[in-house]
């Protein structure tokens, strides 16, 4: 199935206006000082350097070619097509009902927090997470309270003591990421089911971001969260979007699944006191084709993804100070240095001067990502290869 596809053509993305290619140099250069950012690899935020599905682009089109851009809504046979991909792909039977739209799962995020939320009330995290999980509630004035995944085993864990003690406090959301970014785990029905039950007893609302859900690799099964024991009994806000799994975070299009009606009431009332519409008439016709042909080029992209992990594994392996694990999901690689003796910013300095690559720094996922780097390998293999080359000549 995979050579159905050239995941192996590289695609020049300089100069189209490409955050992961474009705009990083000026941050990297005010945040690093660095001067000479222009043979600078970027590795960092998570796109892929893949072309899209061509079923994509051919629903796109195919809507160009209609010369009139009104008013318009998503179809109930958009709406179908999202229920067919997760029932096929999930074992999760979503009722079109409960699904409200949004331009991304981050302004999703923000639209719920402030939706069900006041400044002043707690949200909880579990640290390391992605940061728009404490930077959206920051900037809302809610305060964020952290409790940090448990590492005892070489692998991420809750410790759900801890986190039970946090929820005491009079906590008002948890944010949950299935699976997790950056770690990349796949969390057990077992790890979800004493989350809800948890969200249950404290009358804490629980979103769930699971737009990586698609991306699970050797024999990991992503459980979504509504799908649990009792969680028809929790308040849950489930978010999904085909974005991270297509290749088309510029396309703008997410999904909130909320079952129960009063939470997607209250959704809906802030939708309309904002003034947001739906999907756009491009966003629409691309979440449909993705999702009703989609299926043998996100199983080609996985397959390859994941012999790219593989090799970043080996390699970076065998630096003195380095260990990597294969994450379950995700196309980000979840690096840790901390033995190598080297702070955060001489890593980086090194990464970028001698190595020629940028990686994102572990404590901008909080400070228990601190001896940690991210490293995405959603790109041709002979780019991942550079990116190894580069990783070993900055520790040179």
């Amino acid at each position: 199935m995979i050579d159905l596809f050239n995941f192996d053509e590289l695609h020049n993305r300089k100069n189209t206006n490409s955050l992961k290619w474009d705009l990083f140099k000026e941050r990297y250069k005010a945040q690093y000082k660095v001067e000479n950012v222009e043979e600078i690899l970027p590795m960092w935020v998570a796109d892929m350097d893949f072309a899209i599905p061509q079923i994509i682009t051919d629903a796109i089109k195919e809507r160009l070619d209609h010369p009139i851009f009104g008013y318009s809504y998503v179809s109930d046979a958009c709406k179908e097509s999202i229920v067919g991909w997760f029932e096929r792909r999930h074992n999760w039977t979503i009722d079109p009902k409960s699904i409200l739209f949004h331009q991304g799962v981050v302004p999703a995020l923000a639209t719920i927090i402030e939706t069900f939320t006041e400044p002043g009330d707690k949200v909880a995290v579990s640290t390391p997470i992605y940061p728009p999980f404490f930077s959206i509630p920051k900037a809302q004035n809610r305060e964020v309270v952290e409790c940090k995944l448990d590492t005892s085993n070489n692998d991420y864990n809750y410790d759900f003591d801890a986190l039970e003690e946090q929820f005491k406090t009079g906590v008002k959301v948890y944010i949950l990421c299935s699976p997790h970014n950056p770690g990349g785990k796949v969390w057990l029905r077992e790890d979800l089911e004493q989350l809800v039950q948890l969200c249950i007893k404290y009358d804490v609302l629980l979103i769930s971001d699971e737009i990586h859900a698609d991306i699970v690799f050797d024999g990991a099964k992503h459980i979504p969260t509504l799908t649990v024991k009792d969680a028809d009994k929790a308040k849950i806000i489930t978010c999904i979007a085909p974005t991270k799994t297509f290749n088309i975070a510029g396309i703008h299009a997410a999904m909130m699944v909320v079952p129960n009606v009063e939470l997607r009431n209250k959704l809906n009332f802030n939708k309309a006191a904002h003034g947001r519409d739906d999907l756009n008439i491009l966003a629409a016709a691309a979440v449909k084709a993705a999702y009703d042909e989609g299926d043998e080029w996100v199983d080609a992209m996985i397959q390859y993804v994941s012999n790219n992990m593989d090799y970043v594994v080996e390699h970076l392996n065998k630096i003195e100070g380095i260990k990597v694990t294969k994450p379950q999901s995700t196309y980000l690689i979840w690096i840790d240095y901390r033995e190598t003796g080297l702070d955060e910013k001489e890593m980086m300095l090194r990464l970028l001067e001698k190595g020629k690559l940028a990686l994102e720094p572990g404590t901008k996922y909080t400070e228990a990502g601190r001896g940690f780097l991210r490293m995405n390998v959603a790109c041709p293999l002979d780019t991942v290869k550079e990116g190894v080359e580069g990783f070993k000549k900055a520790l040179l």
